[in-house]
């Protein structure tokens, strides 16, 4: 017999757990904060679904960022590219104690890094997001993307590549920038 109060227990504590760093990197994959909200639950409804086949031999910020990596997927075949970063989430993460044009700057900047990104093919963008913005490890971006590490080295060098080409600036701070 399945004790619930432990499952719903432990289920609180994985969705705590992980839940923001979920939402960062489809808000990033999808660049709409309403989709991403949309698709973190998404996730959430997977992991509970699936929780029994979970492999304990992989981490579960691995597994559940596997899943949310297909959620992702899935998302952006059903829309095909529409409009990647048009509403102008990262506008509202200016701060407010700078002056009203650094904040525009700083905005811009953001606007300008994301709609590259976005502008990557969906491998370069999801290594881009999980390397360069999430900062998980080359072997956590390989469980995640299920490549092998070598692939990961190799995409990541080849999109920030390709940014610092489509940017025309230094790709450490485009990863700054994005963040």
């Amino acid at each position: 017999m399945i004790d619930l109060q432990n499952l719903e227990s432990s289920i609180v504590v994985i969705y705590n757990d992980h839940y923001l760093d979920v939402y960062r990197f489809l808000v990033c994959f999808t660049g709409n904060q309403n989709d991403a909200e949309d698709l973190t639950q998404e996730v959430f409804i997977r992991v509970l679904k699936n929780l029994s086949n979970y492999n304990s031999g992989h981490k579960l910020k691995t597994w559940i960022f596997s899943i949310a990596k297909h959620v992702a997927i899935d998302h952006y075949r059903k829309k095909r590219f529409a409009s990647v970063f048009k509403d102008g989430f990262f506008k509202q993460l200016a701060s407010n104690d700078k002056k009203p044009n650094e904040a525009f700057e700083i905005t811009e900047m953001k606007q300008f890094v994301h709609d590259a990104i976005a502008k990557l093919k969906p491998s370069y963008r999801s290594v881009v997001i999980l390397r360069g913005i999430n900062e998980f490890s080359v072997k956590e971006t390989s469980e995640i993307l299920q490549c092998s590490e070598a692939k990961v080295k190799v995409d990541y060098h080849r999109a920030l590549k390709d940014l610092k080409r489509k940017l025309n600036i230094d790709t450490e701070e485009v990863l700054i920038n994005a963040k």
